[in-house]
């Protein structure tokens, strides 16, 4: 019988931007390397398995597209000389897929149920070579994972030149030291500055940046990295990121250099970047020197390094190691959810993952190491590449649809959101709300005593860590980029109640009393008024150093025992006390705007005044820290940044933490939106009007929000409402698992995830390391534990 679709009209070679999955299936981790191969669908490029879950013919069944092409990859018998390279943009090793793999290929029909289909009838053999010679899914996520896409900005297109004079660059220095590398040439006036110390390797005093801070120059050029053809590192301090100038050429003429003829003679910054990144290797070791034990079996599999994601996998190693995500979605008697494009549903992406960490079906040693001359004493795992739940979390946020490193702790609590936002039918829970409970907050008028009481439901805490620094005499000496010895800063280890006692400490706050007209203040305190069955905690270790946020190693000593919280819930209004009265004038506590705490302590952390700080939530709408610094630091040049300002003065029933824009609002219900509906997708999103869009098409059934913050009363509903997390007590908290961050900024560095389970023949609950794809029996981790960035507690 011969196949009857191979002239169909939907038979189209696939776009220049248009995924092809052709690695790994959209549903499991089964790839082009299991047995019967991968089916690729000739009509949307979905991939699908074809062993026992056959996923392919689920794609079928859902989306009626009748051909697929199955590729079939199998290992080639070739013995190494040497271990290949580390592909990166740097260096590209010359051995080809072809020299590795044997790979065949074959058309099948499913609705003329003809297999081996003559590639060369129809439409088939341009559409087959066009799949084979495109760009895969994963493939073009590695390929944005070495590439930055840069711009010009309005202080390199507008830039202003002083009178020109003529560079000595043979003798050239830096203006304030005697460096003569990583210099950096001021397109404004032509001074010379050495780089920072943390860009390249090589020595740097940050003088280029303090000659900025004193002129208000704004562009510089790395003058080693200047190339004949035209490029170079060219970073805006004003913008505080790189950018391109695309009249380097003349702006450099200005100084009497000639581009045409400058060879680089240092490393990009990108190309610094890379190497960094490639360098970063996690100790997987003991102290004696011997290599840790790698663990196999399900709950034990490794997730593959996408290219700066691996603070995206020691998030999801943690998250999934929780018997609330396990359950939610490691459901292996149940069918997926139809759907024509799996790789574009979170729900199906979430559970593909699931899949893949829990079923151990993927968790073994990798063949390719094992037939490798240089193999090691204990291979590790292959690891499975998660690239397309990354492209869904990041899909829409400025940050994480990038491939630049991020912050694990602002990821995860993206990622929570995504899946409260998602569909969770009975008898399914959402597993966020294990994380959810209530903060109660306290204001204390210092001049009647009257209290009031404000309750925020959270998913996490962020707590200070008091930065105290051991006296330079008692430090130890280390050896800087130039072998030239230098004393490292080291910090007073400091407890996790000592972190707690201060997250929950009363503090002053500048208010007028409604009832008595006090303007001494009031004293504020948050606690606990109910508990969750897991506590994420944000430690903070940030200080402003040279007007970079830098993570200082102070020790937070957190041990394996339980730990109690009981000291730390709120005791309610006592007899002694007297509330506020809920109607008092404009003036009132209630009625006053008040900045986000959790956003303002994360700001602070990073050293900006606290007058900034209220003022960048403000501007904001007072949810995002992102979005504050971003203006921050875009503001930081306005005249009055210092100024207090009143933000209740204008109107008495001014804002809380979920103040939306007006004017964002009238654009959304320009869009066809309600404006309760636009105003919940506003607090949804921080206020973030593309992803506010996102959220509305993705909710078109959203009841919306109908509080326009004229009332500080509560909705009865809303008071009825049963408050996440418990409040009874004892509240005791026992560590489960924490993601670890090495280096001095979330933004660059290694993250690794370590989680108390019971590893494979073993009595008793240990600690696993989780590193990237490797995943073994960990070593030191109390030294680990005093340096993690995010603690996950359990309740017992």
């Amino acid at each position: 019988m011969a196949c009857t679709h191979i002239d169909a009209p939907e038979l189209q070679a696939p776009g220049p931007n248009q995924s092809v999955y052709r690695e790994d299936c959209t549903q499991c981790f089964d790839s082009i390397d299991d047995p019967s191969g991968l089916d690729v669908c000739l009509f949307c490029f979905n991939g699908g398995c074809t062993g026992d879950r056959n996923h392919s013919a689920l794609h079928f069944s859902s989306s009626n597209h009748p051909l697929v092409l199955n590729i079939k990859r199998t290992r080639k018998n070739v013995r190494r000389e040497e271990p290949p390279q580390k592909v990166s943009k740097l260096a590209i090793a010359a051995e080809t897929e072809a020299d590795r793999y044997d790979t065949t290929t074959q058309i099948n029909c499913y609705a003329c149920g003809v297999t081996g289909v003559d590639k060369n009838l129809g439409k088939l053999s341009h559409v087959v070579d066009a799949v084979l010679k495109a760009n895969t899914f994963a493939r073009q996520e590695e390929v944005k994972a070495w590439e930055q896409e840069l711009t010009a900005c309005e202080h390199t297109l507008c830039l202003e030149q002083d009178a020109t004079r003529q560079i000595e660059q043979s003798l050239g220095h830096c203006s304030a030291c005697d460096l003569k590398e990583n210099l950096w040439l001021c397109l404004t006036c032509g001074n010379l500055g050495c780089g920072r110390s943390q860009f390249g390797g090589v020595g740097g005093n940050s003088h280029g940046l303090a000659h900025t801070q004193s002129t208000g120059h704004p562009v510089a050029v790395k003058l080693g990295s200047l190339t004949a053809d035209g490029t170079a590192d060219i970073y805006c301090y004003a913008c505080d990121d790189e950018r391109v100038d695309p009249e380097l050429p003349n702006h450099l003429l200005h100084w009497g250099i000639n581009i045409k003829d400058r060879i680089k003679t240092e490393k990009s910054l990108t190309e610094m970047q890379v190497e960094q990144n490639l360098l970063w290797e996690f100790s997987m070791t003991t102290e004696d020197g011997k290599e840790l034990k790698p663990l196999f079996g399900p709950g034990f599999t490794g997730l593959k390094n996408l290219g700066n994601s691996c603070y995206l996998a020691s998030t999801l190693q943690a998250l999934f190691s929780m018997p609330e995500f396990a359950e939610r979605y490691h459901i292996p008697n149940q069918d997926l959810p139809a759907s024509s494009r799996p790789a574009e549903d979170l729900e199906t992406q979430l559970r593909k993952v699931a899949d893949g960490l829990l079923s151990g079906r993927y968790s073994k040693p990798d063949s390719d190491v094992i037939a490798s001359e240089h193999t090691p004493e204990n291979p590790h795992q292959k690891g499975l590449a998660p690239a397309m739940l990354k492209h869904l979390i990041g899909r829409g946020h400025p940050e994480f649809s990038t491939m630049r490193q991020q912050d694990a702790f602002e990821f995860l609590l993206h990622l929570l959101k995504l899946i409260s936002r998602t569909q969770h039918v009975a008898p399914q829970k959402d597993p966020v709300d294990a994380f959810r409970f209530v903060m109660e907050q306290r204001l204390k008028c210092l001049g009647c005593k009257k209290v009031r009481f404000r309750e925020d439901e959270q998913e996490n805490i962020s707590i200070p860590v008091p930065i105290r620094r051991i006296p330079a005499d008692n430090s130890m000496e280390v050896t800087d980029s130039q072998g030239k010895e230098k004393a490292k800063e080291e910090f007073e280890p400091v407890t996790l109640k000592e972190c707690l006692d201060i997250f929950t400490a009363e503090e002053l706050v500048e208010l007028t009393c409604g009832a008595c007209g006090n303007k001494d203040g009031f004293l504020k305190r948050s606690m606990f008024k109910t508990f969750p069955a897991v506590l994420a905690v944000n430690a903070r270790r940030f200080e402003v150093v040279n007007w970079v946020p830098t993570k200082q190693d102070v020790p937070v000593i957190v041990g394996d025992e339980a730990f109690s919280f009981d000291a730390y819930k709120s005791k309610g209004l006592q007899d002694d006390e007297e509330l506020l009265p809920e109607d008092g004038d404009t003036g009132s506590a209630a009625n006053k705007w008040v900045p986000n705490e959790g956003a303002l302590s994360m700001l602070e952390a990073m050293g900006f005044p606290r007058v900034r700080c209220e003022k960048a939530l403000h501007a904001t709408g007072n949810a995002d820290p992102e979005a504050a610094s971003n203006w921050l630091f875009s503001h930081m040049d306005d005249p009055d940044i210092d100024t207090p300002v009143d933000f209740n003065a204008s109107s008495g029933a001014g804002g809380d933490s979920s103040v939306v824009n007006p004017e964002q609002i009238e654009n959304l219900c320009a869009m066809g939106f309600s404006a309760p509906q636009a105003r919940q997708a506003l607090k949804e999103t921080g206020s973030d009007m593309e992803r506010a869009v996102d959220w509305l098409f993705s909710h078109p059934d959203a009841v919306g929000d109908f509080d326009e913050g004229g009332s500080s009363e509560a909705p009865v509903e809303t008071a009825e409402k049963e408050k996440p997390g418990s409040d009874k007590l004892p509240a005791n908290f026992q560590l489960q698992s924490i993601v670890c961050h090495k280096g001095s900024s979330i933004h660059a560095g290694h993250y690794v995830a370590f989680v108390r389970k019971q590893a494979p023949n073993e009595e008793s609950a240990s600690w696993v390391l989780f590193n990237d794809e490797k995943v073994a029996k960990a070593g030191d981790v109390e030294e680990m534990k005093k340096f993690a960035y995010v603690y996950f507690f359990r309740r017992l």
